[in-house]
């Protein structure tokens, strides 16, 4: 059953988040204010992976949920990037590795009962290491994480991001 919706209106809006009320029709409910979750950008990643040394990962501590964890390089579209430009420049900016060429791996919207937010997941086969990361600060270590220990890391609970853990899960659909 589809709900037909009759309007929207935004109860809060920055560069990087709108929160609205949608007035929504539910099928045997009536109408009602759904709260919806816009965001003004997508959002793209990276799984590195090279044959010898595993997939590239950031260790970083995430402020709102006060976790720990591994994560693939990732971040929002700037501009008219395409979700493939915005992967390759965040998995730079994030790890000082240039991303070999990138093939779409999978997309998907992680909160679609609440919110638009779109993530694009690439893979890249192997990286160039050409400096320092632009963006330091992004992460406490970046490593090479053999595919034995990154399966290891998502039954463990070590990968709670939804990206990583999705596009992760994915890439690892076609590995032994």
């Amino acid at each position: 059953m589809r709900w037909q919706t009759f309007g929207e209106r935004t109860v809060y809006d920055s560069p990087w988040v709108r929160v609205a009320l949608v007035d929504v029709e539910v099928p045997g409910v009536g109408r009602l204010d759904h709260h919806v979750v816009r965001m003004p950008a997508h959002a793209a990643g990276t799984v590195v992976h090279d044959p010898e040394r595993g997939v590239l990962l950031l260790w970083r501590h995430r402020f709102i949920t006060d976790t720990w964890g591994w994560e693939v390089p990732a971040g929002r579209l700037e501009g008219a990037e395409t979700p493939a430009e915005a992967a390759a420049r965040e998995t730079l900016e994030e790890t000082g590795w240039r991303p070999g060429p990138l093939r779409p791996l999978v997309g998907y919207h992680p909160t679609n009962g609440s919110s638009d937010q779109t993530f694009h997941v690439f893979v890249a086969d192997g990286a160039t290491h050409v400096g320092e990361p632009a963006d330091a600060f992004e992460s406490e270590r970046i490593a090479w994480v053999p595919l034995d220990e990154v399966r290891r890391l998502v039954l463990d609970g070590g990968i709670g991001d939804g990206l990583s853990l999705t596009g992760l899960l994915r890439f690892l659909l076609d590995r032994p």
